[in-house]
């Protein structure tokens, strides 16, 4: 079985999001989920960056900017939703932020549905 990448920052970064959700429940819009685990990652002393523009060329030429909803520790890419549940669009979104960060890990957030729902992409 091969090892997963960034074990213990993606099980901390999971807990904190796992504990958002037990507290505040789906319904919410994203943005109130974002500030949220924002505060729990403050809470437990782990480092992290929101908003990040990540840049996108086409054909040598940069086009503009993705909006990465968090980097954490500079090492995991983490993309939050609130709907009811995780689509293929929302994981090639992801793929697309590894590639354009050169990053190893995102891991996808979805608190809108009754249990929080996650899963990781590895490029």
């Amino acid at each position: 079985m091969p090892e997963i990448l960034l074990k213990e920052l993606s099980y901390a970064v999971i807990g904190s999001a796992m504990e958002v959700h037990r507290i505040l429940g789906p319904g919410f819009l994203e943005a109130v989920y974002q500030a949220a685990l924002a505060h729990e990652l403050s809470l437990r002393s782990i480092a992290f960056e929101q908003y990040v523009k990540l840049p996108v060329s086409y054909k040598g030429q940069p086009i503009g900017n993705y909006e990465a909803d968090f980097v954490i520790e500079g090492q995991i890419i983490l993309e939050l939703k609130a709907v009811s549940a995780i689509s293929k669009a929302h994981e090639s979104q992801a793929h697309h932020y590894l590639a354009a960060t050169g990053l190893k890990l995102a891991i996808i957030l979805n608190f809108g549905a009754e249990s929080l729902q996650q899963k990781r992409i590895v490029r």
